[in-house]
């Protein structure tokens, strides 16, 4: 067992409907926090969305620079389904772990994997249970994350779900010092997207991606979509207008929520 200590805020010193975990973890060789929103739900196996952040960043971006949980309950309004958003730190390496297993640096994809979705777990329980089901979404490097993860554990995920994303490693260079040796996995296919998405191909989860026409990261972007054309893999691409900043996920975390929503319609029409 990875997790070594919980730490978990008092709903009654916590704003409301959000709550904050501190999990001490052996992958990490030491302590990593997540923010949750709609923490203050009843529903029995909701589904929850793990919301990966970019460099720089840590659990409290998506709520505290991207005010997603100011978008969810606008949508929830307007008829989207119920969701537990889940905004794990990427372990707090340099600017970016880029969420991958670094080897004594740290298993930055095994914090995500084990720790993060164990502790949701048992944290959130009865409500998240066997049955509910789980989406993966990230901006930038966290987009890459959302990515490669939602591929490698396919059969995790019912939906996957990115923006601006970085697609190669080599991305990482326009936005970090970090010399790219340090995102040296132990198996050289690591790190690559479409290696995953290949092997994977048969069980993939239902995937979109998209990136704002003023991004340095578009090229990239059309880059994958084309790749995974060749590939016959099945996904949705977009572009919309905007560049690199937050304006543009606020905006466009929407896209990611109301995709997951109607996934969830599709499953809860299908008799059992």
């Amino acid at each position: 067992m990875s997790i070594e200590r919980l730490e978990i805020s008092a709903r009654e010193h916590t704003p409301l409907n959000t709550q904050f975990i501190t999990i001490h973890s052996s992958h990490l060789d030491g302590r990593g926090d997540v923010s949750i929103y709609n923490a203050d739900s009843t529903q029995h196996d909701i589904p929850v969305i793990l919301f990966l952040h970019g460099v720089y960043g840590n659990h409290w971006v998506w709520m505290n620079l991207g005010g997603i949980h100011t978008v969810y309950d606008t949508l929830r309004a307007q008829g989207l389904k119920e969701f537990l958003l889940v905004m794990p730190s990427d372990g707090g390496f340099k600017d970016g772990s880029a969420y991958l297993p670094l080897g004594e640096k740290g298993n930055y994809e095994r914090w995500i994997m084990d720790d993060v979705i164990q502790a949701i777990k048992h944290v959130q329980m009865p409500n998240v249970t066997a049955k509910s089901r789980w989406y993966i979404s990230g901006l930038s490097m966290g987009g890459y994350g959302a990515l490669r993860l939602g591929a490698k554990y396919a059969a995790c995920f019912s939906g996957i779900s990115a923006h601006s994303s970085i697609t190669k490693i080599a991305d990482m260079a326009q936005f970090v010092d970090t010399p790219l040796s340090y995102y040296d996995c132990s198996f050289a296919k690591e790190a690559d997207l479409l290696y995953w998405f290949n092997k994977n191909a048969d069980i993939l989860p239902a995937l979109r991606f998209d990136c704002g026409i003023d991004d340095p990261l578009l090229g990239a972007n059309q880059w994958l979509h084309r790749q995974l054309n060749t590939a016959g893999i099945a996904h949705e691409y977009h572009e919309y207008s905007g560049a690199h900043e937050w304006s543009y996920w606020h905006n466009n975390v929407a896209q990611s929520l109301q995709w997951f929503s109607s996934i969830e319609q599709k499953n809860l029409s299908v008799k059992p």
